[in-house]
């Protein structure tokens, strides 16, 4: 007695199955010149175990089961399972003699099955015809949702992650058990990881999830690995599905509110520099210090790491800049890591203002100071990747 008289009890349900090679084909989409009229044979879409359908001429317009696995080839017809692909994406599975009205452009999956695979789901056992599903049938099958990501589990190795198009041999030892989770992405905001369940956010909404107060006065950027980074607001949506997305960084905005004095310009940068330091929104000012020309940034935000958020970050403008090489940079108050560790080759020290600065000496391996092209705006591009190396980002 054969696999189907032997599991009647199979002949009776419905086996919910959507692969996108199915939704893609529709009826619409055939060349229907190709469909000819009941009498001369009706044209059919066949697939086999690897779902890859073809048209297939038969003469009767109402086959059974048994016929349409005789017709795609299947041998003995008899041990054949044959589903119909409905309108929706569903599968009917047939029984052999049941007889079917065709019009033409129908799609059926017809394949030898002499057992029946069983495997769980998230701990919930499945059954399945023969020995190959693919991962869109499995994860229909098990009402898998799409924003979770289905895996093979593995004893011996890393679980596998099953694509839609994965064509998984449920003969093979060991595969039986597969699990879902939910699909997080993952955004650095400003040093702070943050996970989220959908590809796309607003950058509002990560903020408040990385604990940074949207309401104030932020210049926002967004970095895009191998590209410059780009300004956006808080309403700006960003899709994490992008290759190369690395953070989002934060600086505040200049705000003048009428108390806090006029940031002093004791001595003048370049036309270049000027622009970058107002673009970002930084807060700025020149001074001389016994005879020694600064540059400092007020409040400049910190890669999370450190043991405080923000710092004054003075710069060392040589009388001959930019003929004469910015060297390394100095803040106050001196930084220290979070963690405990020591921060190499900080020994410089500066006093602003009878507040003292402590300097660290880097420098571009292999990189020399050019005065055509390097400024105060390469030398904030150098403190940053400097900052950054230290929090460990």
């Amino acid at each position: 007695m054969n696999f189907l008289a032997n599991r009647m009890n199979l002949l009776d349900m419905t086996i919910h199955v959507i692969a996108p090679i199915w939704g893609s084909m529709t009826r619409e989409a055939m060349n229907m010149d190709a469909v000819v009229n009941i009498r001369a044979g009706v044209v059919i879409m066949v697939a086999g175990a690897n779902l890859e359908f073809v048209p297939l001429k038969i003469s009767d317009g109402t086959p059974t089961a048994h016929q349409i696995a005789r017709a795609a080839g299947c041998k003995p017809p008899a041990d054949a399972v044959v589903m119909r692909v409905l309108d929706n994406g569903e599968m009917d599975l047939l029984r052999p003699d049941q007889e079917l009205e065709i019009a033409g452009g129908e799609r059926f999956v017809a394949f030898l099955a002499d057992h029946i695979s069983l495997l769980r789901v998230d701990g919930e056992r499945y059954e399945w015809p023969g020995g190959a599903i693919t991962g869109a049938a499995l994860r229909r099958l098990a009402g898998v949702p799409d924003n979770c990501v289905l895996y093979l589990q593995r004893v011996d190795r890393a679980d596998e992650e099953i694509q839609a198009t994965t064509l998984i041999d449920l003969d093979k030892p060991g595969i039986e058990g597969f699990i879902s989770v939910k699909r997080m992405w993952k955004l650095n905001v400003h040093g702070v990881v943050v996970e989220f369940t959908t590809a796309t956010v607003v950058v509002r909404d990560a903020l408040v999830k990385a604990r940074f107060d949207p309401s104030k006065p932020w210049q926002i950027f967004l970095k895009v690995v191998g590209e410059q980074k780009a300004e956006v607001t808080l309403d700006t949506v960003v899709d994490l599905s992008r290759p190369g997305i690395e953070k989002l960084r934060l600086m505040p905005r200049a705000v003048d509110n009428g108390e806090a004095p006029a940031p002093r310009r004791t001595f003048s940068l370049l036309e270049e520099d000027v622009a970058y330091l107002n673009r970002v929104g930084l807060v700025w000012e020149t001074v001389v210090e016994l005879e020694r020309r600064w540059l400092i940034v007020r409040n400049y935000p910190l890669p999370a790491g450190f043991t405080v958020a923000t710092s004054d970050i003075a710069l060392e403008i040589p009388p001959d800049y930019p003929q004469a090489q910015i060297y390394g940079f100095y803040a106050h108050p001196p930084l220290a890591l979070a963690n405990g560790r020591a921060i190499p080759n900080t020994q410089l020290t500066g006093t602003i203002n009878g507040k003292p600065f402590v300097g660290w000496s880097r420098y571009r391996p292999g990189q020399p100071w050019d005065p055509d092209a390097d400024n105060v705006i390469t030398q904030f591009a150098l403190i940053e990747a400097a900052l950054a190396k230290e929090a460990g980002e």
